[in-house]
C-alpha cells in the first residue's frame, strides 16, 4: 500500500515505524529537515520536505497514486486542509486527520464528502482518555481493551502469589469457574512470549492476557491476583485537553482533583467542571501533595505535556503513599525505562493512537486493531467473509486452522452472542473472530488467512 504520512512528529513517526515494517511504500512529509533525516536514518521509506497542505508538496510526494493519506501534523487546520486537497486535486481514496480541537470533533456534520472529505478523524486525547477510564474502572489490571462494541474484553493483568490459579495448569480455569467464559489468549515471562497450552502453569509475574465479556473480567482477575478495591479518589496532575476529559468524564462517580501549574488554565479548567477540585500549583511539589492527602490517594495520574515531569510526580507520589500512580509518556525509550520501577503503569500516546490506524491498513475486514507491547504484538478483531470453497477459514473448527507461529484466537463474536474459542469450535460467515499476535510481523500470514478467494461472489 502507499501511504503518505504528513507530520514527522512523535505521532508520525511511529506511524511510520509501524507500517514500513509491513512492506508498505511509506512517505513521510514534514517542514523539518533534522527530523526528516533522522527517519530516513533509521527506516527505508522517502522523504520531502515541505508544507503537507500544498499541493505541489503532495505532488512530490506522489498523491497522485497514493492509496491513504495519514495527516498527524500538529495543527488541526493543516491536516484538515491537507485532505482536502488530497481528495479534491489527487482523489485519495481514504483520508486520515489528527484532530485535537473539541470544539471540531463536536461538529459530525463537518466530517463527510459533503463537507470536509476526512473518512477518520482520530483524536489521541479521547483515545488516551478512553484506555485511562478503563484502567480506572477495571482496577488492577494493566490494559483493557474493547472488542466488538464492547461485548468482549481483552485484559491484561500481572498475576501475583496467592492467586488460585498461580502455580496451576490453565486447563483448571474451566474447572475454578464452570459457569463463567474466559480464555487466556497470550502469557509474558519476564517479557518472553509463552504460548498458552493447557498444561501450561502459571508463575507469579506472569503478565497473562485474557478474554471475557465485560461482566465476567473481575472473577477471571480474582483467579490470578487479590482482588483490588474500587477506586474513589483520583488526582490528576495537568490541566490540559486530556487532563480535563478525564476529570469531565470521571467527576460523575469519583471523587476528583485536578493540579495544574498555569494560573490562567487554572480558571478556565474551574470553570468547564463542576464537582471537580482545580489546584494550582506543582504537582512534584511533595508539601502540595502531602496538604492534599496524598496517601489516601487511589489513582495518582500524570498528564501533562512533559514527560520528566510526570515522571517525577508519579515517583513522588507513589513514595508519599499513593495507591497506584500511573504517567503519561511519550518517548518510547522511556516506557520500558519507568514501568519497571515504582511507576505501576506508564500510558504510550502513540500506542493508544496506532491501532485505530491500523485497522485501515489492514488488508481483509479488520475492523479493530490494538497495539500491544510497545508494538511487538497485536490484537485484531477481523470478520470471516465467504463460504467453505472461498475461505480458508470458514466452515472450519480452530483446530484447523493453520495459525502462524505464536497467534491464537482468543473469541468470537456471532451475532449478539460471545463464544470462548475452543479447538472444536467452527467459524461461520460473518463472524467477528479475536485473535492475539505475539509477533506482528506475521501479521500478513493473519491477513492472507482472512482474505477471501475469487470464487467468493
Amino acid at each position: 500500500m502507499k501511504i503518505i504520512i504528513l507530520g514527522a512528529g512523535q505521532v508520525g513517526t511511529s506511524v511510520a515505524a509501524n507500517l514500513v515494517s509491513e512492506a508498505n511504500d511509506i512517505t513521510v512529509v514534514d517542514q523539518d529537515p533534522d527530523l526528516l533525516r533522522e527517519l530516513q536514518d533509521r527506516f527505508d521509506l522517502r522523504t520531502v520536505m515541505g508544507h503537507g497542505a500544498h499541493p505541489d508538496v503532495l505532488l512530490r510526494a506522489g498523491a497522485e497514486d497514493a492509496d491513504m493519506i495519514i495527516a498527524v501534523t500538529n495543527s488541526d487546520e493543516t491536516n484538515m486542509v491537507a485532505c482536502q486537497v488530497a481528495y479534491t486535486l489527487f482523489h485519495t481514496p481514504t483520508k486520515i486527520a489528527r484532530v485535537r480541537a473539541q470544539s471540531f470533533l463536536d461538529q459530525p456534520k463537518l466530517f463527510g464528502t459533503d463537507a470536509l472529505p476526512i473518512d477518520v478523524a482520530i483524536s489521541p486525547e479521547a483515545l488516551v482518555t478512553d484506555y485511562i477510564i478503563r484502567l480506572i474502572e477495571n482496577p488492577g489490571t494493566l490494559q483493557v481493551l474493547d472488542f466488538a462494541g464492547g461485548r468482549i474484553r481483552l485484559v491484561a493483568v500481572r498475576a501475583f502469589h496467592g492467586g488460585p490459579l498461580v502455580g496451576q495448569e490453565l486447563r483448571t480455569l474451566h474447572d475454578h469457574m464452570p459457569k463463567v467464559a474466559a480464555r487466556v489468549a497470550a502469557i509474558y515471562r519476564q517479557d518472553r512470549a509463552i504460548q498458552p497450552e493447557g498444561n501450561t502453569i502459571i508463575q507469579a509475574d506472569d503478565e497473562v492476557f485474557f478474554v471475557a465479556a465485560p461482566e465476567h473480567i473481575r472473577s477471571v482477575m480474582g483467579e490470578l491476583r487479590r482482588l483490588d478495591k474500587s477506586y474513589k479518589r483520583i488526582l490528576i496532575a495537568g490541566g490540559g485537553n486530556i487532563g480535563t476529559r478525564l476529570a469531565k468524564t470521571l467527576e460523575r462517580n469519583f471523587r476528583v482533583k485536578i493540579i495544574e501549574r498555569n494560573l490562567n488554565r487554572c480558571k478556565r479548567v474551574a470553570e468547564d467542571l463542576e464537582k471537580t477540585i482545580v489546584l494550582h500549583g506543582d504537582a512534584a511539589d511533595q508539601d502540595l501533595l502531602l496538604e492534599e492527602n496524598i496517601e489516601n490517594t487511589d489513582v495518582f495520574c500524570a498528564v501533562t505535556n512533559d514527560d520528566e515531569a510526570n515522571i517525577i510526580s508519579a515517583m513522588l507520589a507513589k513514595r508519599l503513599g499513593a495507591r497506584k500512580v500511573m504517567a503519561l509518556i511519550n518517548r518510547p525509550s522511556y516506557v520500558d525505562l519507568v514501568q519497571s520501577g515504582s511507576i505501576d503503569i506508564a500510558i504510550s500516546p502513540q500506542q493508544a493512537t496506532i491501532g485505530s490506524l491500523l485497522k485501515h491498513v489492514r488488508r481483509g475486514d479488520v475492523v479493530m486493531v490494538h497495539s500491544l507491547r510497545r508494538g511487538a504484538a497485536e490484537a485484531i478483531e477481523a470478520i470471516a467473509h465467504g463460504d467453505t470453497m472461498s475461505s480458508k477459514v470458514v466452515g472450519r473448527s480452530i483446530g484447523e486452522l493453520k495459525l502462524p507461529k505464536g497467534a491464537s484466537i482468543g473469541a468470537l463474536v456471532r451475532g449478539n452472542q460471545v463464544l470462548i474459542a475452543h479447538t472444536e469450535t467452527v467459524i461461520e460467515a460473518e463472524d467477528h473472530v479475536i485473535l492475539f499476535l505475539q509477533d506482528k510481523l506475521r501479521i500478513q500470514e493473519v491477513e492472507r488467512l482472512f482474505q477471501v478467494g475469487v470464487t467468493f461472489l
